[in-house]
């Protein structure tokens, strides 16, 4: 199972995000892509310890929600709420500049790659080891990347 820890699955997903343009339109949601570079870049941050989220889990989202989502070989659904600090408009870092926003991602993406433990608990999901946060990492990547035919 992809995670971004594995080396050759950050480098595909960077250089996936490469391809993302600020013109470009998503196939579903409300997010432009400079939305979603800041979005995608916040989640990072939270992982990382650098912003705060509030916490939206129970005990079904920490347990058979977490499961399936990280362990079942199925694309992520469309349309899932995220946490206010996240959420575009909300509480989500506002898009400056769209190249700078890229590289600022591509920096924490690495920087979430490298991690050998994370001190936080996820939102939603609770608790997880390193390998459960990098699979989230890649899996999140990926679904907003595919949002934007990546």
């Amino acid at each position: 199972m992809f995670n971004l820890g594995q080396a050759e699955v950050l480098e595909l997903s960077q250089a996936r995000l490469d391809k993302l343009t600020p013109d470009r339109r998503a196939r579903w949601g409300k997010m432009s892509a400079p939305e979603m570079v800041c979005h995608l870049s916040d989640s990072f941050r939270f992982a990382l310890n650098l912003k705060v989220a509030s916490d939206a889990s129970g005990v079904l989202q920490r347990t058979v929600v977490k499961w399936i989502a990280l362990y079942v070989p199925v694309q992520w659904p469309k349309g899932v709420a995220t946490t206010p600090e996240m959420k575009q408009g909300v509480g989500g870092t506002c898009p400056a500049e769209f190249e700078r926003d890229k590289s600022e991602l591509a920096k924490l993406m690495r920087e979430f790659a490298g991690q050998e433990k994370f001190s936080v608990a996820h939102p939603i999901f609770g608790r997880m080891s390193l390998w459960e946060w990098q699979r989230w990492g890649y899996l999140h990547t990926d679904h907003h990347l595919r949002q934007f035919g990546l």
